[in-house]
């Protein structure tokens, strides 16, 4: 069963501008969002059939960095794939291309909010604000 990264936090999730939707006569899926968390990514798949198997992607940033896929399930038509590392700060966009082509062609490229790196370290870091005078109802 699949293993989503529990042990970190959810950092944002992105939804695609279009649809990310790829057909080739060895696969048909569209990608429904990607998840970052602080341990990884998890990209939501919504698969053709239910008996499709599952996509052959890639996620790739604008680095150049290739994610490494570590987990995948599918359940229905749905189907969850993982992969690790998480984006590091200063990541501007994410693409999932599909590996089922002789090349790796482009299906979607979500923009990767600034914020979103910096959000789990902002959480831990901002304090609480100082206790004001507080009265009691009366």
């Amino acid at each position: 069963m699949l293993e989503l990264p529990a042990t970190g936090s959810l950092r944002g999730m992105l939804l695609p501008p279009t649809y990310g939707t790829h057909v080739t006569q060895s696969a048909e899926f569209t990608v429904l969002s990607v998840e970052i968390w602080d341990t990884g990514l998890v990209v939501n798949i919504h698969l053709a059939s239910k008996d499709g198997a599952p996509p052959n992607i890639m996620v790739q940033d604008h680095f150049g960095t290739e994610y490494s896929l570590q987990d995948s399930a599918t359940v229905g038509s749905r189907n969850l794939q993982v992969f690790t590392p998480s984006v590091p700060d200063g990541t501007r966009s994410l693409t999932i291309r599909s590996k089922d082509d002789a090349e790796a062609r482009p299906v979607v490229t979500f923009a990767v909010p600034a914020l979103v790196g910096r959000a789990a370290e902002e959480q831990r870091t901002v304090p609480f604000p100082a206790p004001s005078r507080l009265r009691r109802p009366a």
